[in-house]
């Protein structure tokens, strides 16, 4: 029985199996060349031949290495997720340590939006089940970082929905509905996004003055 996407994505994600030197070359090669495909052109055009001319190499070098043009998608969401935890773990600043933390929080929501714009139909395929998102490993890989972050921004210590909530208008759903029925861009997604969470920091930290004894 053939498995579907969400599976595909949860067993990528979490138990990629050891490759041999020249396959990991080979998928190297191959996920490049779509990178820069899906720089220049709507990732529901990109196609295993595109991917094979701009590497260099025959259709059948892709179709052994990804199996289907779902396989491939599903492989670029891998590389880009792992490129995204990579970056806010051990990149360099705003989106790496070295940043204030607000600085590092709304690098995040930028590059989270930008890889949920550029993996859309895959995400929107992978959690056709609903809330699935909610469950995955990257998922909580991304809610620890940002409650680390809201920590430090003195939001703690329990920032449970308040993580859910900063995260949720960057989802694939959310994105969708934002695109394709309010008409947003990416750009102004990301500054409403921002300006909430701004707003939310800041107001975390206003306290009310001490009421005049005389009045």
């Amino acid at each position: 029985m053939s498995r579907r996407p969400a599976d595909l994505l949860a067993a990528d994600l979490l138990a990629a199996e050891p490759e041999r030197s020249d396959a990991a070359r080979n998928r190297r090669l191959l996920l490049a060349a779509a990178q820069r495909l899906i720089k220049t052109r709507p990732v529901s055009s990109l196609t295993m031949e595109a991917v094979a001319h701009e590497a260099g190499v025959g259709k059948g070098t892709v179709f052994r290495r990804f199996g289907s043009r779902t396989g491939l998608m599903i492989a670029l969401l891998n590389h880009s997720e792992t490129e995204l935890q990579q970056g806010f773990l051990a990149g360099p600043p705003p989106l790496g340590p070295g940043a204030p933390p607000l600085e590092r929080l709304t690098a995040y929501g930028r590059a989270r939006l930008d890889m949920t714009v550029t993996h859309l139909d895959i995400l929107l395929e992978a959690d056709s089940a609903g809330g699935r998102f909610l469950s995955h490993p990257a998922w909580a890989a991304s809610t620890t970082h940002v409650g680390f972050l809201l920590g430090l921004l003195g939001l703690g210590p329990r920032v449970d929905v308040l993580s859910v909530a900063i995260q949720t208008p960057l989802n694939a759903a959310a994105v969708a509905h934002l695109r394709n029925v309010a008409g947003l861009d990416t750009d102004t997604i990301y500054g409403q996004w921002e300006t909430m969470v701004r707003f939310l920091v800041e107001g975390s930290h206003i306290t009310t003055p001490p009421s005049d004894p005389l009045t």
